[in-house]
C-alpha cells in the first residue's frame, strides 16, 4: 500500500472485469459468431463419417475375431489366433507410418490430442486405425476419431473457403473432434468435455473452444443416433449396465478406494512409461521394430489364453466388450483368470501404446475394473464401488485429465450413486502420478515418415 494508491486492487479484481469485457466482445465479434455457426454444421458430416468408421471397426473386428474363426470350426479364437493377426498389423502399421503422411496419427503413449492433424494425413490415420484396432491392438478407438473429426472439419472449412486462421483452425479442429468422439462416449457432454480438458485452456479462451466443442457435439449425437435408427446398424458405444445390487457408500469403500487409486495410479504410470519406452524403441528400423512389438503384444494374449482357457480376445481388443461382460457379470472370473488378463492386458497396452495406433482411454478403464473386481472382497469393499473407484483410478492416471475421467466413468456408470468415491479415486490418482518421477523429458520421438508437406520426420 502506498500514499497514492490507498486500496490496491487484488489481482481478481484487477483481471475479471477485463477478462467480461473480452469474452463480451468475443461473442459479439461477427467472426466467432459465423465460427459457431459453422461448427454446428460441420457436426453434421463429421458425425456421419465417424458413426460409419465406427461400424466399419466394429464389423471388422467381429469378422476377424468372431465371423473367421467359427468359419474355420472354432467356437472361439485358438491361442495362437492373437500371433498371425498381429503380426499383419505391426509390419502394415510401420509402413504407413513410414510411408504416409502423418505417421499414422499421433503416438497412443504421448496421451490424447486436441488437433494437429492436416488433412493430408487422414488417409494415414484412417488406414493405421484399420490395421490396429480389428487385428489386436489393445487400444481404444477414441484418438483416431479425435484426429479424424479435427482433420475433417479442416477439409470442409476448405471447402467452403472459410479464411484459414490460427483462430479457425483451434475452433473448427476442437469442434469436429468433439463431433466425432461423441459418437464413442455416447454422449457429447463428455467429448466436450475432454476437448475442453486437452486443450487446456482457461478465461475466455475457455468459452472460445468451449462453446463450439459443446455445439458441435450436441447436432453431432443427435444426428448418429438419427442414422443408428434409420440404417439398423449400431455404433458400439461406451457403457456398462453393472449386474450387482449399486449399494450405499460407507467408510470402508472411501478408506480403500483411497488405497486403490495409489496402488493403481502406480501400475498405469509404470505402464505408460512403458508405452513411452516402447515408442522410443520403435522410432528406428520402424517397420521391424513396430512388428516384433505388435507380436509381442500378441504372445501377451496368446499366453492369458493358453493359462486360462479363455479367448485371447479378452487381451487382444479395446476391453469394451470384456468391460461389458465383466460388469454384467463380476462373479464369474475366478481371481486366477482376473490376475492373468491384469498383467496380460499391461504387458500389451504399453507395447501397443508406443508401437501401434490407437487410443488410451478403453484399456485404461477395463484394466481400473479388473482391478476394482479382484480387490472387492476386501473387508467392507463391494464390487461396484470398487469398479468405480478402480476406473476413475486408471483412467485419470492413463489421461491425466482428471475433469474429463470423473464425467467419463460417472456416465459410463449410468448412476451418480458412486461420485464420491469416483472423484475421490480420480483425485489420488492424478496426485500420485503427477508425484511419480517420468521418463526422459518430452514426448516420445515421432517414428520416421512423410509428412503432410512431403518433408520427411527424422528420429
Amino acid at each position: 500500500m502506498t500514499a497514492s494508491d490507498p486500496h490496491p486492487a487484488g489481482p481478481s479484481e484487477a483481471t475479471q472485469p477485463e477478462e467480461a469485457d473480452r469474452l463480451r466482445e468475443l461473442l459479439r465479434s461477427p467472426g466467432y459468431f459465423k465460427a459457431l455457426v459453422f461448427c454446428a454444421l460441420i457436426g453434421i458430416p463429421v458425425s456421419l463419417v465417424a458413426f460409419w468408421f465406427l461400424v466399419a471397426l466394429h464389423e471388422l473386428e467381429h469378422l476377424m475375431w468372431g465371423g473367421l474363426p467359427q468359419a474355420l470350426g472354432w467356437n472361439v479364437p485358438p491361442w495362437w489366433w492373437p500371433l498371425p493377426l498381429l503380426l499383419v498389423a505391426g509390419t502394415t502399421v510401420g509402413l504407413v507410418i513410414t510411408r504416409l503422411p502423418g505417421t499414422g496419427g499421433h503416438i497412443p503413449a504421448s496421451g490424447l490430442h486436441a488437433g494437429g492433424i492436416l488433412p493430408a494425413a487422414l488417409p494415414g490415420v484412417i488406414l493405421a486405425a484399420l490395421l490396429s484396432l480389428p487385428l489386436g491392438a489393445t487400444l481404444g478407438p477414441e484418438a483416431p476419431l479425435i484426429a479424424l473429426g479435427g482433420g475433417l472439419a479442416l477439409v470442409f472449412r476448405d471447402l467452403a473457403r472459410v479464411p484459414a486462421t490460427a483462430q479457425s483452425t483451434a475452433l473448427l479442429g476442437a469442434a469436429g473432434a468433439a463431433a466425432a468422439v461423441a459418437v464413442i462416449f455416447g454422449s457429447p457432454l463428455v467429448a466436450a468435455v475432454i476437448l475442453i480438458e486437452v486443450a487446456g485452456v482457461g478465461g475466455p479462451q475457455l468459452f472460445a473452444v468451449m462453446l463450439p466443442a459443446l455445439l458441435s457435439s450436441g447436432v453431432g449425437a443427435l444426428v448418429f443416433t438419427g442414422i443408428g435408427r434409420w440404417t439398423g446398424f449400431a455404433a458400439p458405444t461406451l457403457a456398462v449396465k453393472v449386474g450387482v445390487p449399486v449399494p450405499k457408500l460407507d467408510v470402508a469403500d472411501v478408506f480403500w478406494a483411497v488405497l486403490m487409486a495409489v496402488a493403481i495410479g502406480v501400475l498405469v504410470h509404470l505402464i505408460m512409461e512403458g508405452g513411452r519406452l516402447t515408442a522410443r524403441f520403435v522410432a528406428k528400423r520402424t517397420v521391424a521394430r513396430t512388428t516384433l512389438c505388435a507380436l509381442a503384444a500378441g504372445v501377451s494374449s496368446a499366453v492369458y489364453a493358453l493359462t486360462t482357457g479363455r479367448s485371447p480376445a479378452d487381451v487382444s481388443s479395446s476391453g469394451q466388450h470384456t468391460l461389458s461382460e465383466l460388469a454384467a457379470d463380476p462373479h464369474q472370473w475366478g481371481v486366477g483368470a482376473l490376475i492373468a488378463v491384469l498383467l496380460c492386458t499391461s504387458v500389451a497396452y504399453a507395447l501397443c501404446l508406443g508401437s501401434l495406433r490407437g487410443g488410451p482411454v478403453f484399456p485404461s478403464l477395463f484394466l481400473g475394473a479388473v482391478v476394482g473386481v479382484l480387490l472387492a472382497p476386501l473387508p467392507g469393499l463391494g464390487v461396484v464401488p470398487a469398479m468405480a473407484a478402480g476406473m476413475a483410478a486408471s483412467t485419470t492416471s492413463a489421461l491425466r485429465l482428471p475433469v474429463s475421467s470423473i464425467v467419463l466413468v460417472v456416465l459410463v456408470l449410468g448412476s451418480v450413486a458412486m461420485t464420491p468415491v469416483v472423484i475421490l479415486a480420480a483425485v489420488v490418482a492424478f496426485v500420485t502420478t503427477q508425484l511419480l518421477p517420468r521418463g526422459p523429458a518430452g514426448a516420445p520421438a515421432e517414428a520416421p515418415g512423410k509428412q503432410p508437406d512431403g518433408s520427411v520426420r527424422t528420429a
